[in-house]
């Protein structure tokens, strides 16, 4: 590694024998930063299974949002002058139409690709690239990674999950060509790996010995660690210090999770390396994707917070049925509560995730003020399977671009590829359509 007093260029990482870790942003880079006066800013869609009840979702009244939010998006109180409520998006191609039965793997298959999904439960799949592979083919060059794929169900790629649609269609959301799905990574281990070890420097032989020596990264990288922190100043190291801190408590929580032996429920065994509990297994995930960010590994991320048709339970809360049985409740009070209860979980392990963000400093900025994060779903209704008035959040500002803390309502049947068509606008990207996008939102964007 070279370093200079004057600066360090971005792209610099810390080196040791078989390991590299990138760097967050440091005061120190500012001068190799001389032709960009901003962050990079982060694209990300975080996707949510089986639909949601929308009772409990949406605001009273267009405009900016009240400090009372409803009951699912509540736990996003404290951070709602930096998220939007978008409302009267369509996944139009999640819908039966002509097709017939299918709604969960059209609605997962559809939404970030826009298009019809072709019905095979065979290796002849056929969708388009999806919204954030159209962001990576033009600037996945910049980082490590082009982008992540994350997931908290273990993917599958074969087989017939729902009424003659492909396994591939229900578990994975991000499509690199119409033909190739790109899986998440679900078992923390592989994914910590994929950004810290093997699949970026790490020779087979090495990781292994590091492995069995029980040897952190940091570890390995400790000597230019040291030269790189006699360069810096006071404030670099400080930031540094905590950026390396927060690498060494993911190994720590990556190690603990291993040791887990609990199952999710009876006759299911938790996989290998999660933590059993689900907001604890969201957090490391999440945490480590923060990390990726901040280290500018990459720009661009999905999270699949589950498959579609998830049966996951969540005898945390005290719900141990599966989520997609609920989902079909019939108008049972009951089922639609733990329904809520299942939303509520996953918006506050979502709402802690933004805080977070925000809380993670940048230059004279923050992460989230760098990022435009979509919560959504290709489903509203999961019990009658409805693919408009999609449940939308999008979180952050994108460096200046979005005006947050509002609540928008668009004229009903706007795609919602226009969305993420406007996304990929903030980046510099402007493809003649994605999907079925019929362009920009108005009124999302301050230009």
């Amino acid at each position: 590694m070279f370093v200079t007093r004057k600066s360090i260029q971005r792209r610099t990482v810390l080196k040791g024998l078989g390991a590299a870790l990138s760097l967050p942003f440091l005061d120190a880079m500012i001068p190799a930063f001389a032709e960009a006066a901003a962050a990079p800013v982060r694209l990300a869609w975080f996707y949510l299974p089986n639909g949601i009840d929308m009772r409990n979702w949406t605001p009273a009244e267009e405009g900016a949002l009240p400090a009372n939010l409803p009951g699912i998006l509540a736990p996003f109180a404290p951070v709602r002058n930096d998220v939007t409520v978008i409302s009267n998006l369509t996944a139009n191609w999640g819908r039966p139409l002509q097709v017939g039965a299918g709604d969960h793997g059209r609605a997962l298959a559809a939404y970030m690709t826009g298009v019809e999904v072709y019905r095979t439960a065979g290796a002849d799949l056929k969708l388009t690239t999806s919204a954030d592979q159209i962001a990576a083919r033009a600037n996945g060059h910049m980082t490590a990674l082009p982008s992540l794929e994350i997931g908290l169900e273990e993917s599958r790629m074969t087989g017939n999950c729902d009424n003659g649609y492909s396994c591939a269609y229900t578990y994975n959301v991000s499509w690199k060509t119409e033909t190739q799905p790109l899986p998440p990574i679900s078992d923390p281990k592989n994914l910590f790996e994929r950004l810290f070890g093997s699949d970026i420097a790490e020779p087979p032989a090495a990781h292994a010995r590091r492995l069995a020596m029980r040897q952190s990264i940091l570890d390995q990288v400790q000597n230019d660690t040291h030269k790189l922190e006699a360069a810096l100043g006071a404030s670099d190291r400080r930031k540094l210090d905590e950026y390396l801190t927060s690498v060494r408590e993911i190994e720590q929580q990556v190690e603990k999770a291993a040791k887990s032996t609990t199952i999710i429920d009876p006759g299911m065994e938790k996989p290998f390396g999660v933590p059993p509990e689900y907001a604890d297994y969201f957090r490391l995930m999440t945490d480590m994707l923060i990390v990726a960010f901040k280290a500018d590994i990459t720009r661009i991320s999905t999270f699949m917070i589950g498959r579609e048709g998830s049966t996951r339970a969540y005898p945390e809360i005290g719900v141990p049925d599966g989520h997609h049985p609920l989902t079909h409740h019939m108008g049972n009070m009951e089922m639609l509560e733990k329904v809520r209860q299942i939303n509520v979980l996953h918006a506050q392990a979502m709402a802690a995730f933004i805080k977070k963000m925000k809380e993670t400093k940048e230059g004279d900025s923050n992460l989230l003020d760098n990022s435009l994060i979509v919560y959504g779903s290709g489903l509203s209704d999961g019990n009658v399977h409805t693919h408009d008035q999609l449940p939308t959040l999008l979180c952050g500002r994108g460096g200046g671009y979005v005006n947050p803390g509002r609540h928008l309502i668009y004229q009903r049947e706007t795609p919602v590829a226009n969305l993420f068509a406007t996304m990929l606008e903030r980046v510099g990207v402007r493809p003649e359509h994605v999907g079925d996008s019929t362009g920009k939102l108005a009124g999302l964007s301050l230009s």
